[in-house]
């Protein structure tokens, strides 16, 4: 773990330069974005690749020269799907038909080795929207678990962004870092990771008023309002995930009583496929149904007072202050022996990425996850 100081972030905005231009004005060819390469054209050993079989089931391989996929109904040699285009059928050779594609970023965040709880593509579409990170944002992220939202947020601020995590535990922050390497085939340069309490870190890293977003994922999200609002440029947006409605209430109470910020807005997203074959078009028996709540507010001008609501619900009632545990609200602890597992998991997965290329196999019949085991 890298333990140097982080750079802060610049409190003045870097200026707008034209498409194709550096700062001396030199004209410079496009460059792809970070992991844009491994994302394009056929098939080479290193990839990591989806296969869908006749019944909708999933595997993800990792292509190597002279390798093989077996399964009860026969085997194909990698080499059959490298040098394809994406989008071909390899057949094993009990006549078994694979589509082979490389995976979506909604696909590997769902598969890859997880300790914490991952934030489902669906939460994280609407993160990325809702609280507007746009290409080179400067954003803060408090509480990266496995590191599926940080992906996210990466692919969103760009190269040219800035996004900072902060992560209390440091087995976590090495899964998260390990799941976003072997994603992006490496570091990415708009990213820094630290291990801390997000009120002692933020005010190390992010002057007052520099920081255009900030994304909390953690028990308690309002006991550091006050951090959050020292770092954050007036009109910028606080959003945060939180599981349960006793979460959600004291968050919202709590943004209105601090007075630096807008009205909170609050919502959840469900989703439901559906079945399409001919005239049987109907709703899928299985939905991805609550996972978490999510709660925007923007910061107010400095000296600035949020206008107070004319309606206004009773608080009810409260738990004592103090600190949370994942078991009084509910949710099931992740176990230090599981921790270990993954963690391990995701280190030998990256070593062996020096060896095999830049996207080390996931393993097989490693298709999206419903839940921890």
């Amino acid at each position: 773990m890298n333990t140097a100081p982080p750079a802060p972030l610049d409190a003045v905005p870097a200026p707008h330069l034209p498409a194709g231009q550096v700062e001396d004005g030199a004209s410079r060819e496009p460059v792809d974005p970070t992991g844009a390469a491994m994302r394009r054209g056929p098939f080479r050993a290193g990839d990591r690749v989806q296969l869908t079989d006749p019944r909708g089931r999933l595997h993800t391989i990792t292509l190597a020269a002279g390798a093989a996929f077996h399964t009860h109904r026969g085997y194909f040699q990698h080499d059959d799907i490298i040098g394809a285009s994406e989008g071909s059928v390899v057949t094993t050779t009990s006549g078994i038909d694979y589509l082979a594609l490389r995976p979506l970023l909604s696909d590997y965040t769902l598969s890859m080795p997880r300790g914490a709880a991952v934030v489902y593509p669906k939460d994280a579409g609407q993160i990325v929207a809702m609280a507007d990170i746009f290409p080179g944002a400067r954003v803060i992220e408090a509480g990266v678990g496995s590191g599926a939202l940080t992906m996210s947020l990466l692919r969103a601020v760009g190269d040219g962004g800035s996004l900072h995590s902060i992560e209390r535990r440091e087995d976590f922050a090495d899964i998260a870092r390990g799941n976003v390497e072997l994603f992006f085939g490496g570091p990415h340069p708009a990213w820094e990771l630290s291990i801390g309490d997000l009120s002692d870190v933020l005010p190390e890293v992010a002057a007052p008023g520099s920081v255009d977003r900030i994304v909390l994922d953690m028990l308690a999200p309002w006991e550091n309002l006050e951090a959050s609002a020292v770092a954050l440029a007036p009109g910028g947006v606080l959003i945060c995930y939180v599981a349960t409605t006793t979460q959600l209430s004291r968050l919202g109470e709590e943004l209105r009583a601090d007075g630096r910020f807008t009205e909170p807005e609050a919502w959840e997203t469900m989703i439901r496929g559906w079945h399409i074959e001919g005239l049987a078009v109907r709703p899928e028996h299985r939905m991805v149904g609550h996972t978490g709540f999510l709660l925007k507010s923007r910061r107010m001008a400095d000296g600035i007072d949020a206008p107070v609501r004319r309606r206004r619900p009773s608080k009810g009632a409260y738990p004592v202050d103090g600190d949370w545990s994942p078991e009084e609200l509910g949710e099931r602890a992740v176990s230090d022996k599981k921790v270990r597992r993954v963690r391990r998991d995701v280190g030998q997965a990256l070593d062996a990425s020096v060896v095999t290329g830049p996207t080390p196999e996931m393993g097989a019949d490693s298709g999206p996850a419903d839940e921890d085991v």
